[in-house]
């Protein structure tokens, strides 16, 4: 495990707080790791997640219909 000393504004340092308490983590080195990794799945590309992909195979086998003038035909002109 890698050790570092970071110096956090007095905002970051109450949310850390929030944070560890809310999810009852030890300390605020949890706290962070927890933010990083929320971050990281929020940032995970859509594509690479199996929901999305049965997603898109759904949508794939639903009829389509063909559209000439998009504007027009959904009254933005």
């Amino acid at each position: 495990m890698v050790q570092a000393l970071v110096e956090l504004n007095q905002n970051v340092n109450r949310v850390l707080n929030m944070i560890k308490a809310k999810y009852e983590l030890k300390d605020k080195g949890a706290a962070i790791e927890f933010v990083v990794n929320e971050y990281i799945e929020q940032l995970d590309e859509p594509d690479l997640r199996p929901e999305f992909i049965e997603e898109m195979r759904k949508a794939q086998k639903e009829k389509s219909i063909r559209v000439n003038d998009f504007a027009k035909r959904y009254g933005l002109k």
